[in-house]
This record gives structure tokens, C-alpha cells and sequence, in this order.
């Protein structure tokens, strides 16, 4: 048992059953033992490659369709932008990289980037030494106090927030939580009381042992940044592996070095990570008073933005071409990652969701 389980186990047994969502939230951030408090998750040694660390093309695209979307909407007062989950700084880098063609947007452009993780944060930092505008670093999305318009990127931001499950069982949805057996090892259960009321109208009608992934988390902070966007201007654009239809059950997943390991077997040494559901992050915007656009396929997207042009400007070479490829084919990251566009109500329609 490694020591992370250990502990997950103890606490099992002093306080009872934890639910997926702080099992989830331990194996991620435990300031110790956590995922990301002592792992390196990206690029071929980690445990997952995200789109800006494909090519530069990803974070160009995304810079520009800020300055767009601020143009469109007037270009009154200087931006602010925001980085959910910035990884290793890569996509704030190309963005501003390709900015600097609007030089208007970045005159008094600030940047804050929302990172949990020391160890991340020094990452950013070295990718951003050479930036021409201001950066902060915060733990919690804040809409920024000063006035103008706001832009928050979330790439692969929303998968890593922890999903709360239900099953369906003949006397109605149970949540499942974690235990710990007999012989220590952590086990799933159910809770003894059924908890209908959390589940749509619409799913609970379900058949018997399906399961329904609900991330409140995400809900709360995507109404957060609508009544900001809406308020003060500007856009949010969440591009993230999801659905926008009907949840499709169970969706979490540990990964460790590229491969799927199961859920409870090394807390801490794995990434987890469930599809995001990109109608309830729609719903949740609208409620808020924005407008939202999307979800749409990551490749149509990009392709919309101009992708091809620009791996034609940057030669076409086979590993332009094999990056291209993998951010944009159906059968590579096309379809199952999608884009989400969240602006003010009555904005103009932002570029890419035609």
C-alpha cells in the first residue's frame, strides 16, 4: 500500500465512507502526496500530452481569437486574461507570442493565471519569463478587480474537477463512495440513502446500475466567469474531452504513463480525469445571464480559426503536418474534445462558431 492509500485508508476508518468527488480532490492536490504536488503530468514522461504541447499553433489560434472577440466587441478598455489550469505555461506563451500582432489588445493587457501547484507554477514562470505584460499567479479564479473586459482560457481544465457518482439500484440513485475491506485495500460502496433529487428530471428514468457523474464544482465556477463575462465584456473559452448531449455513465478514468489504471490502485501516482458535460457548463452560463456558443468538435474548430493556413505559413513539415493531424482528425483529439464559447449576452457572434 503506498503511503497515500494508507492514509486515505485511515481516514476511511476514523470517519467513514468519502464520496468519488474528495477521493478525487485527495489524489490530486494532497500538498504531500498529491498528483500534481509531486509528479511532472505532461509531455511523453508524464502522463498526458495536452494541445498546446502538440504545436504552437493551438495557443496562437486561441490568442487570436481573444483579440477578435475583443475587437468585435468594441475594443474599449484594455483585457484582462485568465488561465484555468496553465499547465506548463505553453499555451499563455504562444498566445501572447501571437499577440504581439495586436499590439492594441496587449497595451495595457494583464494576465492571471489560476494554478494550484508550486511545482506547476515554476513551469510557468520559466515559459513566460520573456512576456511584455504584467502576470500574476492566484489558487482560485477571482474576477479580476480592475474594470474592462475579461478572457478565460480553460484547456483541459474541467476534466481534473472532481465529479461526484450516482448508481441507479432498484430504491433509486445511490451515491457510490470509497471504503476500506477487511483485508485494508479501498473497495466502492453505495451510501444507504437514496439521493433522487440531484439527478435531472430527465435521467431518472434510467435502467437499473447506470450511473450519473455530477460535477458540481465546475457548475458553480462556470457561473462565476459567465456573470463576469457578461458583466464586464470579453469571452471564456473552455476546450476540454466531454459530451454535450446525454451523460454517457461513467466517465472517470486514471491514467498513468499513458496508460488506464484502475481507479483505487495508486492514489496519487495516477492522473484522474472524467469527461466534462458540456450542457450542464452550457446551462449553468446561460442561467448566469451570458450567452453561450458550442459545444463544438475541437477540429472543426480550429480548422474554422484558420489552423491549415497556418501550418501552411509554418511549412508543412511532417511534424507540422503529423501536430495538425493530431489536434484537428476525427480519430485523433477532432471529436471527442469540443469547444464551449461563453460571452456576453447579445455579443456578436465569436469567431470559429459560425
Amino acid at each position: 500500500m503506498n503511503a497515500l492509500k494508507d492514509r486515505i485508508a485511515r481516514l476511511i476508518r476514523a470517519s467513514g465512507p468519502i464520496t468519488v468527488a474528495q477521493y478525487v480532490t485527495i489524489c490530486l492536490h494532497d500538498p504531500e502526496q498529491g498528483y500534481y504536488a509531486t509528479r511532472e503530468p505532461l509531455g511523453a514522461r508524464g502522463d498526458f500530452i495536452t494541445a498546446p504541447e502538440i504545436s504552437q499553433m493551438f495557443g496562437e489560434l486561441i490568442g487570436l481569437w481573444c483579440a477578435q472577440v475583443w475587437l468585435d466587441q468594441g475594443k474599449s478598455q484594455p483585457p484582462q486574461m485568465v488561465e484555468l489550469g496553465p499547465g506548463r505555461g505553453t499555451l499563455m506563451a504562444d498566445a501572447l507570442r501571437a499577440l504581439r500582432t495586436v499590439p492594441r489588445f496587449l497595451s495595457g493587457c494583464r494576465v492571471t493565471m489560476v494554478e494550484a501547484s508550486q511545482r506547476l507554477r515554476r513551469s510557468q514562470e520559466e515559459s513566460l519569463r520573456d512576456a511584455s505584460v504584467p502576470i500574476e499567479w492566484t489558487s482560485h479564479f477571482i474576477a479580476p478587480p480592475t474594470p474592462g473586459p475579461v478572457f478565460v482560457l480553460a484547456n483541459e481544465f474541467f476534466d481534473a474537477l472532481p465529479v461526484r457518482q450516482f448508481v441507479k439500484t432498484e430504491s433509486g440513485w445511490h451515491e457510490r463512495q470509497i471504503g476500506v475491506n477487511d483485508d485494508d485495500d479501498l473497495t466502492w460502496l453505495l451510501a444507504p440513502v437514496a439521493a433522487d433529487e440531484v439527478i435531472p428530471a430527465d435521467r431518472r428514468s434510467s435502467p437499473q446500475d447506470a450511473v450519473f457523474e455530477r460535477c458540481e464544482q465546475a457548475i458553480a465556477l462556470v457561473e462565476e466567469i459567465a456573470r463576469a463575462v457578461n458583466a464586464r465584456g470579453g469571452g471564456a473559452l473552455v476546450i476540454d474531452y466531454g459530451y454535450g448531449s446525454e451523460n454517457p455513465d461513467q466517465t472517470i478514468q486514471a491514467v498513468s504513463a499513458h496508460k488506464s489504471v484502475p481507479l483505487l490502485e495508486q492514489p496519487g501516482n495516477a492522473d484522474l480525469s472524467a469527461h466534462v458535460d458540456f450542457r450542464a457548463l452550457a446551462q449553468a452560463a446561460e442561467q448566469a445571464g451570458a450567452s453561450v456558443f458550442g459545444p463544438l468538435e475541437q477540429g472543426r474548430f480550429l480548422r474554422a480559426l484558420g489552423i491549415e493556413a497556418r501550418a501552411d505559413r509554418l511549412g508543412r513539415s511532417q511534424s507540422v503536418s503529423a501536430a495538425l493531424n493530431r489536434l484537428t482528425h476525427t480519430a485523433e483529439m477532432g471529436t471527442l474534445f469540443k469547444a464551449l464559447a461563453i460571452v456576453p449576452r447579445d455579443a456578436p457572434l465569436p469567431p470559429g462558431f459560425s
